[in-house]
């Protein structure tokens, strides 16, 4: 088949897709109600107390009723759970700060196909990978160029801070686009996403069916201070311990119930009811991004602007969970310090709040989870906050949805420190909703809807378009966008994965 024939049956395709996408999407309202409305404009600093110069308070009187509720009856076993959880931090906490960049797994692109064992089972404990060319670096610095480029040729384009950009509300310039949609990225995606499991068979979910999200870009200059975002944690705040939050899918009861060593952060169908985003909040995400990651475009090393994490993972969710139910009974001699002692953080010297409060640690309605020392003073994290190793051009690293993550305070480098964030989700009914919108944004050129609204690039000179996505990629890319069916007939898949497949194909519009 010619290269033309095939351009002319995705254009085809694609102009099916956008009769129901479009902004006569008949069936899509049978199916998901209306398109949401947009978000109020702004920037990266909406979606964090700390950028917005807010501090951080107890929350609504309603949240001690919902503290109570959690541990009913198992005061007790949350008390023991604690001690335990005190004990394992004491022995992991140096482990990481002697270790330092090293304790991040590593595997080149070449390898997904037969990882070691020992990848396999650190980045199942640490919740972070880097995945070394995962692109040809000479594409990565390409997309460096280009975006550049689209950033001269639009002037106008919003970003934070303003009168010095580091991070940039672009969702659709070419370069985006072509990474999102590169077929190496797509196959590292599921790679990553082959690490889930679910104890459903029949879940609706698809970790072999890679699906777009849009996100921003940061490309952070030499000497910036401004974009000092700290340790935290995206995917909501409060939810996490509200009932119709990530109580929907019951996705933290094991630590709920004392024996936090048996919660897997790994298990999927348990995510799929979940509400992230309860207050629709700026930047908060409504979709199940299994992990969140980035794709380098430039030469970064540890202290020039780049990631930091905490590779605690399961031990690190269940202590940002339990914190808020526990009080030193001998307070520190300065509260808002970021290092205790050992008497301060000795196990004796906490207890459980019998009667709970309406404090949820660094969690603000709207806006992302943050962490602090004199919040959480026994992750230490001035210890366990671990800078990523050196990355270049086309490396990709990614990170576990619940893994605590940073930036460099101040960018110490002599070059850029250039990223497009990218992250990795699969096909649920909840995603594929959220794609049919971002679809929908994509074609119109307005901010992703998860993010600050407004005009976004809807007249920005070179955003690319429909067409355009059908010639940069093959068939799993357009299916990632929402611009191609997929094909629920094909005889590997699961009765889980038949059934999501039809049941997105619908929500996208392919048919009824």
């Amino acid at each position: 088949m010619s290269a033309l024939r095939t351009f002319r049956q995705a254009r085809m395709r694609i102009a099916r897709a956008t009769e129901f996408c479009g902004f006569q999407s008949v069936r899509r309202v049978a199916v998901a109600a209306a398109a949401p409305t947009q978000k109020e404009e702004g920037d990266i600093s909406n979606a964090f107390a700390s950028l917005s110069g807010l501090e951080f308070k107890p929350l609504a009187p309603r949240f001690a009723d919902i503290k109570a509720q959690l541990i009913h009856g198992r005061h007790d076993e949350i008390q023991t759970s604690w001690e335990r959880l005190l004990a394992s931090l004491r022995e992991e906490v140096p482990l990481i700060a002697n270790t330092g960049p090293k304790i991040i797994p590593e595997i080149d692109y070449k390898d997904l196909d037969s990882p070691s064992e020992h990848f396999s089972n650190e980045y199942r404990k640490r919740g972070v990978a880097i995945v070394r060319g995962a692109i040809p670096e000479s594409e990565a610095l390409q997309l460096k160029e280009n975006l550049r480029a689209y950033i001269q040729q639009n002037p106008h384009t919003k970003a934070f801070p303003p009168e010095n950009p580091q991070v940039f509300e672009l969702y659709w310039s070419p370069s985006q686009v072509r990474a999102r949609s590169h077929p190496n990225l797509l196959r590292t995606q599921t790679f990553l996403m082959s690490y889930w499991h679910s104890k459903d068979p029949n879940a609706l979910v698809s970790s072999q069916h890679p699906i777009v999200y849009a996100d921003r870009v940061r490309m952070r200059l030499p000497g910036d201070n401004k974009f000092a975002l700290g340790p935290h944690i995206d995917g909501g705040g409060p939810e996490r311990w509200e009932p119709e939050g990530y109580g929907r899918g019951k996705v933290y009861d094991k630590i709920w119930q004392g024996e936090w060593e048996q919660y897997d952060p790994w298990e999927s169908s348990c995510r799929l009811p979940v509400n992230s985003d309860m207050y629709d909040g700026s930047s908060s995400c409504s979709m199940f991004r299994m992990a969140q990651g980035w794709l380098a475009m430039s030469e970064t090393g540890p202290f020039e602007g780049t990631l930091l994490v905490n590779p605690l993972l399961s031990r690190a969710t269940a202590y940002l969970l339990l914190r808020p139910f526990f009080s030193p009974i001998k307070k520190a001699s300065d509260p808002s310090a970021d290092v205790f002692s050992s008497e301060f953080l000795a196990p004796n010297n906490w207890r459980l709040d019998r009667e709970p409060n309406s404090w949820l640690h660094g969690a603000s309605p709207g806006m992302g989870q943050e962490l602090r020392g004199f919040l959480h003073p026994h992750l230490e994290l001035h210890k366990t906050m671990t800078h990523v190793p050196t990355v270049r051009p086309g490396d990709y690293v990614a990170w576990h949805c619940d893994t605590i993550h940073a930036v460099d305070s101040i960018h110490n480098g002599k070059s850029d420190s250039s990223v497009l964030y990218i992250p990795s989700c699969p096909l649920t009914e909840l995603n594929a909703r959220g794609l049919a919108d971002l679809r929908d944004a994509f074609l119109k050129g307005t901010p992703a809807p998860d993010f600050p609204g407004g005009i976004g690039e809807s007249q920005h000179i070179g955003r690319p378009k429909a067409e355009d996505v059908a010639a940069m990629t093959n068939d799993l890319g357009l299916q990632s966008f929402g611009l191609k069916e997929w094909d629920s007939s094909v005889p590997y898949l699961s009765p889980g994965q038949r059934e999501v497949l039809d049941r997105s194909n619908k929500i996208l519009g392919f048919y009824t």
